[in-house]
């Protein structure tokens, strides 16, 4: 018997994903027209994905998380955690550590130092 998951169509991107876009334009201070020239997308189509009245093809995604120097990824879902703390202490390093505390990826050479 094949268990099948119900397809749904996504109505918008989520919140996260759309947040994190705009600050990745905004960090390179390109404007919604910049980097839809840069996509060869009108500026009305980058404003309706930021916004989520637009959700983009999958090919529109991964061009715009690109062009962005992002990446879309699968992680197995028990490995999200870990994956999302590997993240946050790639944009904010050191932050919540304290002097007993290793992060999940350290070596055992790091360790030694």
């Amino acid at each position: 018997m094949r268990n099948h998951v119900k397809s749904a169509r996504m109505r918008t991107l989520p919140e996260s994903i759309r947040l994190e876009l705009i600050a990745e334009r905004r960090k390179r201070k390109w404007t919604q027209a910049e980097l839809g020239e840069r996509l060869g997308l009108p500026q009305m189509h980058i404003s309706g994905i930021e916004t989520g009245k637009i959700v983009p093809r999958f090919d529109t995604l991964l061009d715009l998380v690109r062009v962005l120097d992002q990446d879309l990824l699968l992680v197995p879902r028990a490995l999200v955690p870990a994956v999302q703390a590997m993240v946050r202490e790639h944009m904010n390093p050191g932050a919540g550590n304290t002097e007993d505390e290793s992060p999940l990826y350290a070596t055992e050479d790091a360790d030694a130092s």
